[in-house]
């Protein structure tokens, strides 16, 4: 586990993850000298919906080859290595996890991937990056730890360009009253720090960002959640899967969260916004 002073490092740092996944590939029969995205796709992408929410990301944020992207909060980059191949972006994640950082290295250089895909750790509202870096930053279930929303939506657009995009897909808290915990993002309320949508939207176009795309997936997403639960139901847990960056409070965090976003406690947003042109 992670000696880290950080509570929200110590929350995701697993402690033997690489290990684990290793393990539990195999255990599906798949080689790890011989791996493709698609085998790691269970593991490897820590946000609801999977490598299907990254794909509709991706193409809402009229992704081309050549781009640069920064990934924060990258988790295990799976989504920077998705869009490095499918798309042939130079993608950087960064990640406050330590765990996840190296873990991400690792996996990257399996699937052939390393010089397309890097990774380090580094914290969201201090990028280590100058001014207008790249040409998009890209995040997924990453704020939800970070109670200061403007610091970290100013971080990335500061590390883009002019013309550049920001594109998130992200939880968001709803009408419905405070969340069941614990949850993926947080055991208790101590470091889940959800706002508003529309208040995000609010901060974003007062900061000067133009909203080129913005939809409520709430409803899609609790239909993915009852579709994986009943299929844990019947089938069991796979050796691999999410489950293994959430400990032994993961089927109370998979129920919770399907709980959240049928009474609305919580939303999902995928938008893209642009820094706009000098």
């Amino acid at each position: 586990m992670s000696t880290s002073h950080d509570p929200v490092e110590r929350h995701y740092a697993c402690g033997g993850l690489l290990s684990a996944i290793v393990e539990a590939l195999r255990a599906t029969g798949k080689d790890p000298s011989r791996l493709t995205l698609a085998d790691l796709a269970p593991v490897d992408e820590f946000h609801v919906r999977g490598r299907e929410a990254t794909a509709e990301l991706a193409a809402c944020a009229g992704l081309t080859p050549g781009l640069t992207v920064l990934d924060v909060g990258c988790g295990l980059g799976g989504s920077a290595r998705y869009l490095a191949e499918k798309y042939g972006c130079r993608v950087t994640g960064v990640d406050l996890t330590q765990e996840y950082i190296e873990t991400a290295q690792a996996l990257a250089a399996m699937v052939g991937l390393a010089g397309q895909a890097e990774f380090r750790q580094a914290n969201a509202l201090e990028l280590p990056f100058p001014d207008e870096t790249f040409d998009v930053a890209w995040t997924e279930h990453a704020q939800m730890n970070i109670p200061d929303k403007e610091g970290f939506f100013r971080e990335l657009a500061r590390v883009v360009t002019p013309g550049g995009r920001v594109a998130f897909h992200d939880v968001f808290s709803g009408p419905g009253g405070e969340p069941r915990f614990p949850v993926p993002w947080a055991e208790a309320p101590d470091i889940s720090h959800l706002a508003a949508a529309d208040e995000v939207r609010a901060l974003l176009e007062r900061m000067g960002l133009r909203v080129r795309m913005w939809e409520d997936t709430t409803a899609r997403t609790a239909d993915w959640f009852e579709v994986l639960l009943e299929r844990f139901r019947t089938k069991g847990r796979p050796p691999l899967g999410l489950h293994l960056l959430m400990g032994p409070s993961a089927p109370a965090k998979f129920e919770n969260l399907l709980h959240n976003l049928r009474e609305e406690r919580v939303t999902v947003i995928v938008a893209v916004v642009e820094r706009p042109e000098r």
